[in-house]
């Protein structure tokens, strides 16, 4: 790395450590102060209060934090670079714009990468977890762990399946009733008074299994085995996807992403042709989440022109553009993903619609300013 990248580094990633602390110590400062009544309504302790923000942390700083605190750290960095004609004895020894702007797209991509990790491995469990902290102290607490008469239909294989008592936390299910239809016409019924998920296959126990003809009355009594294992293509993962994905609203659906990846993908081999409704909801949320990533490189694009612009300029003007750049972009985004989920924009126009007028528009400036 040349000394010039380490320098342009340091001096982004000082205000940017900054900004990540300033922006999470306002949101919980200024969410406490509205919050602390229902906080206490809850009889949570300080210390649970602090537990549940750090649960709400990862989704806090992948949809708020990362993208206006890069916003705000490149704009300073840039106007201060800018201000001490640091800028202008750059390009005069002969380094491009660009080349100049290397070091600030790394960071964006990193940064990206992050966000994907965290959507995908941290923020998903933390709904529940959230839940959970706040119903603590409840008399009468729902455990969300814990799903009653879950009915579910494998589409792509044919088997149903219907669960009285279903365990998020473990997989385990009491009692449970699996139904798929056979080659030549046949269809296999188990009942079993318990079954788990464990190394790749379900084992179920007190089994009662009936293997008859389509739509033909059962036999005169089953087949009684004490367990059975089978390695069906449900997996504790599968059946996740599916309690979120019949728990989420259309109108919760429009306000944020709220299913990661896998979360989606998984539900879609269970069910390969929803209904329009449900297809577009799960498109534009599948959408969402790959652009979240590009969000950081859109917020390097739109920084440049702005913060590299010769001459001398004040530093609290970077801070009220970056505000202003950040109110538009969460307002067309909100209203992008509504038209997406409603069916009036293509999923991926309605997800990707964002970065691309404002990484569109840092490139037409960026021109402009060669």
């Amino acid at each position: 790395m040349r000394l010039l990248d380490r320098y342009l580094l340091r001096e982004l990633l000082v205000p940017l450590a900054y900004c990540l602390c300033g922006f999470l110590i306002f949101y919980v400062s200024f969410d406490l102060i509205f919050g602390i009544k229902g906080f206490q309504d809850k009889h949570l302790t300080a210390g649970e209060i602090a537990e549940y923000y750090v649960v709400t942390l990862p989704e806090l700083l992948v949809t708020v934090v990362i993208p206006v605190s890069l916003l705000l750290a490149l704009l300073y960095a840039l106007t201060n670079h800018s201000r001490h004609q640091e800028l202008t004895a750059m390009r005069a020894a002969g380094v491009s714009s660009w080349r100049l702007s290397a070091p600030y797209f790394a960071v964006g991509i990193l940064l990206g990468l992050a966000v994907l990790a965290m959507n995908e491995l941290l923020v998903p469990p933390a709904t529940d977890r959230a839940r959970e902290i706040l119903q603590r102290h409840d008399p009468n607490p729902k455990d969300p762990s814990v799903v009653f008469k879950l009915n579910i239909h494998n589409e792509s294989e044919g088997r149903d399946w219907s669960i009285d008592k279903y365990n998020r936390a473990t997989g385990e299910m009491t009692p449970v009733r699996i139904t798929w239809d056979l080659p030549d016409g046949f269809e296999r019924v188990i009942n079993a008074e318990r079954g788990h998920y464990s190394n790749g296959q379900w084992f179920f126990f007190n089994v009662e299994e009936w293997v008859t003809r389509t739509n033909a009355p059962p036999p005169p009594g089953p087949k009684l085995q004490p367990g059975l294992t089978l390695d069906l293509a449900e997996t504790p993962a599968w059946i996740e996807s599916e309690i979120k994905v019949r728990a989420l609203s259309p109108t919760e659906a429009a306000k944020k992403p709220q299913l990661s990846i896998r979360e989606i993908l998984a539900y879609l081999r269970l069910h390969p042709h929803p209904d329009e409704t449900r297809w577009a909801t799960l498109m534009t949320q599948l959408q969402c989440r790959l652009a979240e990533p590009f969000t950081c490189l859109t917020v390097v694009l739109i920084a440049l022109p702005f913060g590299a612009r010769s001459g001398r300029h004040n530093v609290f003007a970077g801070v009220a553009s970056s505000l202003f750049i950040c109110f538009g972009y969460f307002i067309m985004q909100r209203i992008a993903m509504g038209l997406g989920v409603s069916g009036h924009l293509p999923p991926a126009l309605a997800a990707w619609l964002p970065n691309l007028v404002f990484g569109l528009a840092g490139l037409v400036l960026i021109w402009r300013a060669r």
